[in-house]
């Protein structure tokens, strides 16, 4: 599954342009989700140092993206895009009702998960992950 994730209010507290203090659980919660084979994009509004500095303020932290603000990541050879990335799932803390907690993130996106599993399997689809 493809997942987009903003960062300020998101990943860590708002603070922008500075970064806040990290989320509880958030880091951790999304470094499980691409353990368990998920492409985790970083979809944020931050722009050249800003977004850096959030690149790399969840490097530190051990959590490298798939992509930033593209489907696609840096060394592909396809352009940028410049316009809302294709995810299964966003992650926000702007989403109607607020952000809900990291642990209640994680048991929906992996309800989501075994419910697409289950779906693909009842149409005899075949599951290939990279």
């Amino acid at each position: 599954m493809t997942i987009a994730v903003d960062f300020d209010g998101t990943i860590v507290e708002h603070k922008y342009p500075g970064i806040g203090k990290e989320k509880p659980f958030a880091i951790q919660t999304l470094r499980t989700l691409q353990q368990e084979g998920n492409r985790i994009i970083l979809f944020t509004s931050r722009e050249g140092e800003l977004l850096d500095d959030a690149v790399a303020f969840c490097h530190r932290k051990g959590l490298d993206f798939y992509a930033v603000n593209s489907n696609q990541p840096a060394d592909a050879l396809f352009p940028r895009q410049t316009s809302k990335v294709i995810a299964d799932v966003y992650i926000d803390d702007k989403n109607l009702g607020g952000l809900p907690g990291w642990t209640e993130i994680y048991e929906m996106v992996s309800n989501r998960q075994a419910e697409r599993h289950a779906g693909r399997e009842k149409k005899g689809w075949r599951l290939f992950r990279k």
